[in-house]
């Protein structure tokens, strides 16, 4: 069952989006002002979570494989989210995902490896150069956003770990702590997810550590998350503690709670409907009018060669 919410920022309007010209401004200064990663991170062990987002900043390199559409407002990307562990409300993450420690923080990388170990988050962070990659999010409930991700290709990562010839799947567990995390069994805890190997090594895959230039809040995934944009924003995992490379596609969270609605492959299909309601249009935070939804989300230059030969109303 999925749960929607009216509330949120779905209405904020144009002008309170923050302009390209004023972020692109701000990126120049943290660049010449040398808060690069290094200084970025010292600093953020330093200080209370509070002070840490409001200062901890990540210095990364553009993407040619950014999106050169306008941009989300920091604002609606950190405050309507999806992170059922917090609540259902696309405002309880933000509200309740201050309890969460992600210093320090272990993903364990298992299963048909050459090399399976565990990665501090700092290790993590020096697997690969940081780039920033302007995507859009686009999830199932209909609306979408366009973020300013900070991270490093997946790639890294399984490079390091050398998988198999026998690995053809890739799965991903999230941190779940009944403590302080939603114990009703609307998803079957921890949440996982998973891609085939080739989505996984795809260039646009990444495994994000922050946005607008900025360590990841807690309700967006802190402090490392999968974001895969030409597929639903269910796939894109948050908060990260293991990474299995099976033979077999694995169990996903949603697919066990409804596998009628919600497909392993969850692409971005306008012609593939969601058991109650269209997926044709889509409802970017920010604006007023819905917009057609694109075939994978956009990216069909670059990823539908991965599904020549499927029938993507049968794999949804």
């Amino acid at each position: 069952m999925l749960i929607r919410s009216t509330s949120g920022p779905a209405d904020i309007l144009p002008s309170e989006i923050t302009s390209r010209a004023l972020f692109e401004g701000r990126r120049r200064f943290l660049a010449r002002s040398g808060l690069g990663l290094t200084a970025g991170a010292a600093l953020w062990y330093g200080l209370g979570g509070e002070a840490r987002a409001a200062t901890a900043r990540l210095s990364a390199a553009a993407s040619p494989l950014s999106t050169d559409e306008a941009l989300t407002g920091h604002e609606a990307v950190t405050s309507y989210n999806n992170f059922y562990e917090f609540g259902t409300d696309k405002g309880d993450p933000a509200r309740n995902a201050h309890r969460m420690s992600t210093r320090p923080w272990t993903v364990t990388v298992e299963g048909l490896a050459a090399r399976p170990r565990s990665f501090g988050i700092d290790e993590l962070l020096k697997l690969a150069p940081l780039e920033e990659r302007i995507y859009r999010l686009r999830c199932v409930e209909g609306w979408s956003m366009v973020v300013p991700w900070v991270g490093f290709p997946l790639a890294a990562l399984l490079k390091a770990v050398e998988p198999l010839g026998s690995a053809k799947y890739v799965e991903f567990l999230t941190h779940y702590d009944p403590e302080i995390m939603l114990r009703r069994p609307i998803l079957q805890w921890p949440y996982g997810e998973g891609l085939r190997m080739d989505e996984a090594l795809h260039p646009l895959t990444i495994l994000a550590v922050g946005l607008y230039g900025e360590l990841l809040p807690n309700q967006n995934g802190a402090p490392i998350r999968l974001v895969v944009p030409w597929k639903y924003g269910f796939k894109s995992a948050k908060s990260i503690t293991t990474i299995r490379l099976l033979e077999r596609q694995p169990a996903t969270a949603w697919r066990r709670t409804a596998p009628h609605e919600y497909g392993f492959y969850a692409n971005v299909n306008p012609d593939v409907s969601h058991p109650r309601w269209s997926q044709a249009t889509e409802r970017r935070i920010g604006e007023i009018r819905k917009r057609p939804t694109l075939m994978f989300n956009g990216y069909a230059e670059q990823v539908a060669s991965l599904y020549q030969g499927m029938d993507l109303r049968t794999y949804y």
